[in-house]
């Protein structure tokens, strides 16, 4: 099934894909490689999602802010594709970085969310490696930032 119809089907949005705020790109197509910059964690309404996992956010919140970067890395890589999902042949990587205490240890819990999410839209197209960190901050204070590397056609 393609993307946008699993999108559908699901009844998920794609955010819009946010410009880069820094001496970057948001996206860059290698060969057959499209690598995504980290995508932070913002809520449907583009308001960032904020907090230390372990201290002002519980697991369960970690999740879907993690849910949500993986929705904006794939509003990214839509948006360097040209709108079509369905050149994505396959999610090679992604990176999670947790915004935790020191005792927090549900790092693979949280960034769960990111793969979960791009298995739901992507099917196995979506199965891919993982790293997930903790870090004791991120940028603006968000919970969960990603990024990515797909193979495309």
């Amino acid at each position: 099934m393609s993307a946008d119809k699993k999108l559908k089907e699901n009844n998920i949005l794609l955010p819009e894909a946010p410009a880069p705020v820094g001496s970057y790109v948001a996206s860059k197509i290698v060969g057959k490689l499209l690598y995504i910059s980290g995508q932070i964690s913002m809520n449907s309404k583009g308001e960032l999602i904020k907090g230390k996992l372990g201290k002002d956010l519980n697991t369960d919140d970690g999740y879907k802010a993690a849910e949500r970067c993986a929705l904006s890395t794939l509003a990214q890589a839509k948006k360097i594709l040209s709108g079509n999902l369905d050149q994505i042949k396959s999610c090679i990587k992604i990176v999670g970085f947790v915004n935790s205490t020191d005792d927090f240890i549900e790092q693979p819990k949280v960034i769960n969310g990111a793969s979960d999410m791009l298995v739901k839209i992507l099917e196995d197209k979506g199965k891919h490696t993982r790293a997930a960190i903790s870090v004791n901050s991120l940028p603006l204070d968000v919970a969960v930032e990603i990024d990515a590397i797909f193979e495309i056609k």
